[in-house]
This record gives C-alpha cells, structure tokens and sequence, in this order.
C-alpha cells in the first residue's frame, strides 16, 4: 500500500488550489515546456496525492507550477517527489526560455543545498555537441512566461552586472574554490527569481545577459576548483542564457570556457570543435579579445592532437587578435584575456609541442604580467609551464626552483588546476629518479596537496 504524499499535500493546501485547477495549471506549464502529451485530470492528481510517484518531467512540471504560484522556487524535493531531475536536465539545451528557467534555478539551488547529490552527477563527454550547434542554428523563443511580483527594471539589472566584476575579481585573485558557493548563494537569492518575474523585451534580454554571465563564473569557478560535473552544467545552461540575450560575443564566450574543459579533461578534438563554433558565431561582429582567446584555446587542442604547424598558427591569429583589443571597450567578462593569461596559455601549448625555447618565452611574459598585477594563481600556472619548459631540457635545478615558485604561488589561491599543475611537474620529474631535488619538491608538493 502507497503511502501518502503528506508534502504534496501541504503544498496543495497552502497554495489554495482545488485539484482541478493543479491539474489545469500542470497541463498549461507542459505546453510551455513542449510538452503537450502531459495532461493529467483530477483524477490523476488524487493518486499523487496518495503516493503515486508520476513519470518523469511531470515532477519538475509540478515545482514550477508551485513556484509560479508563490514567487519563490519550489523543487520536486519539496514536494515529496524525491531529488529534481536538474542534473541530466541542466545538460540539454531547451528550447523553451521558460524550461531553461526553472532548470537554471533547480541548478542552483541543488549546488547550495544538495551538493553531493550534484557532484555524484558524471562529465558527460559530448554534451556540449548539440548546444553549440544550436547556439549557432536555432531561432529562440521569445514567449516569456511571468510570474507574480513587480517588473524587473534596468536599475535591477545593473546592480547584478555590478556583483558580476566584484565576484570575477575575487575568482581572478583568490581562485575559483573562493567565493563560489556565496556566488550561487547570490544568484538564487536575488538573480534566478528575476527571470521569472515580469521585463519588458529590452530588460528581458538585458537580464538574459547578466545571468548569462553569472552563471557562466558559476561555471568556471567550479571549473577552477576541480567540480567538472557542476562547472558542465552551469556552461551549457549559460550559453542558453547568452543566446536569449541576443549577445553573440557572450555565448562565443561560453563556448571557450566549454572547448577549455573539454581540452583539460584529455578530448581535445572536442575542444577544437567548440573553439571553431565559437569563431563562426562571431562572423559577424567584433569581439578582438573573445576572438583571441578563441584561437589561443584552439591552439591548445592542436597542440594536444600533435598538429605543430595548425597549433603554432592558432597561436600566431590569437596574438594579431589580440593587437586589436581596446581594454576599455571590452566587457567586463573579457576582463581576464590580457597578455598575462594569453602568454601563459602559449606556453602551455609550446610545452605540449615540445618546442622548450618558446615555451620558455611566453612562460617568462606570462609570468612579468602575473606578478605586476599580483595574480597568484595565474603567476603559479605560468611558473609551472616554465618548470616544464626546463625539464625539457634536462635542466632540474632550474625547474625545482620555478617548481616551487608554482607551490608558494598555489598556496595563496584556492585552486585546483594550481595543485594539478604541481602533480603534473612530480610526475614529469620522475625521470630524475631519487635525486634530492625531486625528493624536496615531492615533500613540498605532498604538503600542498594535504592542506588543499
């Protein structure tokens, strides 16, 4: 015998809904999401109530006309419906704006509340095919649903672009694993609840965008801190976001961030292949430094697919790309592209092409940069490219001493991609054997690991 549903229940009675009415809003909120086969009547609903557990999305069709009714998310988790579906659902890109919505917001608030929940959820290698394709392909749908609560005003917006640059800021200096969670935080208490309220076309799409940008630091912080699955989700979902706010550069953006990870997690013609979708989306308008670190990305998969001449081409389109860029006119997420992480990253793909010399170069001008600004994480990964650069060359004296330069550096941010680079320098020092140098720089880097 099932057992009632006591918190579906309570929802339906707080709510002042009869079920007939329940069963006509799940029935309209389905057709929004594109799902007109759903279409449950009362006697249906009587059932949940008794402990039916229904199919799948029915569940999430369900929170979203909850929340619709009371202005605050409601998740199939407070109904009694078990966990949401939202990590296999944040991996599609839904047509539907009002859909991407309510997946966006379930994201969030699984990332705050149900942490382990979401970061069970795997990478899935080639989830990023059909979102970029459909970023470049498909005609949105501007149908914006509302839900109560006063118009979001420009005023609104601006005041979430400006927590956008203090955030970007405290990821570029103290790492993606800092802040990240108040981030979310932020972004489910005050920014995900503006999309379901009322805008008029210029505030909807000017929202778009800054969520767009929010959700995509959300990415790249976790990105940063090591939570691949989480930083997927949030990508693809921001590159829905950037494409309903019309702003091509925006989701050309996302789509380095996606081409990035795919390249770090070892499926470099994936990255290509992203890095390429970006470049086409941008055929018709300028963005020199998104542009730029489009090609610096791609030279990054060519270098790893062993293409020498493609990859040091990419490199060279990036640098004249670059040239173009006017710091002032560039938007505040482009903040980042400058000569410090640009350097930093060629080095990195003369290190794979096995080129030291140039390696070298781009690792020292990286590094100048870095420390100017005093950017630990980015002077740690370009000090890590120089220590590579020298054991290249069968120097190991030179690459302990950049070796730990990269440790001290790491140990002032909150980074994982900084305590994988050191990884990456114990095991490319294991041709050296038991020399004492190796052994000092093992003990530092098991300290570093340990305190991470």
């Amino acid at each position: 015998m099932k057992t009632p549903n006591d918190k579906l229940a309570h929802w339906l009675d707080r709510s002042r809904m009869s079920r007939g009415e329940l069963a006509r809003r799940v029935k309209s909120k389905a057709l929004q999401w594109s799902q007109p086969h759903i279409s449950p009547g009362t006697t249906r609903i009587r059932f949940w109530l008794q402990g039916e557990t229904p199919r799948a999305p029915i569940p999430d069709v369900l929170a979203a006309v909850f929340s619709d009714h009371f202005g605050f998310r409601v998740t199939t988790y407070d109904l009694g419906l078990g966990e949401s579906g939202s990590p296999d659902a944040a991996l599609v890109y839904n047509s539907s704006y009002a859909a991407t919505v309510e997946v966006v917001a379930d994201l969030g608030r699984a990332d705050v509340d149900r942490r382990k929940f979401l970061a069970a959820a795997p990478f899935a290698a080639v989830a990023g095919v059909a979102p970029s394709r459909d970023w470049l392909l498909n005609t949105l749908d501007q149908e914006a649903n509302s839900a109560p609560g006063p118009r979001v005003r420009l005023e609104d917006v601006t005041a979430v672009k400006n927590m956008f640059t203090t955030f970007q800021r405290m990821d570029i200096f103290q790492g993606g694993g800092s802040g990240r969670l108040v981030l979310a935080d932020y972004m489910n208490e005050h920014v995900y609840p503006l999309l379901r309220r009322a805008h008029s076309e210029d505030v909807r799409r000017a929202l778009c965008e800054a969520a767009a940008e929010q959700t995509y630091l959300l990415g790249w912080m976790a990105y940063d801190n090591g939570e691949h699955s989480i930083a997927q989700r949030y990508l693809i979902q921001s590159l829905r976001l950037a494409q309903e706010s019309q702003n091509s550069p925006l989701g050309a953006h996302v789509l380095a961030g996606m081409a990035d990870q795919a390249t770090l997690l070892g499926d470099p013609t994936e990255g290509r292949r992203l890095t390429q979708a970006g470049r086409q989306g941008l055929s018709k308008v300028t963005s020199p430094a998104c542009l730029a670190d489009l090609w610096c990305l791609e030279a990054r998969a060519l270098a790893l697919l062993g293409e020498k001449s493609a990859a040091a081409h990419a490199v060279t389109q990036s640098e004249k790309a670059y040239e173009q860029v006017r710091p002032a006119s560039e938007p505040d997420w482009a903040e980042f592209i400058d000569p410090a992480y640009l350097h930093g990253e060629h080095a990195n793909t003369f290190r794979d092409l096995g080129d030291a010399d140039m390696a070298e170069e781009h690792a020292r001008l990286s590094i100048g940069h870095a420390t100017k600004q005093k950017r630990a994480r980015r002077g740690a990964m370009s000090q890590a490219a120089l220590a590579a650069a020298h054991l290249q060359r069968n120097d190991l004296e030179a690459a302990y001493s950049a070796g730990v330069r990269t440790i001290k550096l790491s140990q002032r941010v909150k980074s994982s991609r900084c305590v994988e680079a050191v990884q990456d320098l114990q095991t490319r020092m294991q041709p050296f054997g038991r020399h004492r140098l190796v052994a000092d720089f093992n003990e530092r880097a098991r300290e570093l690991v340990a305190a991470a």
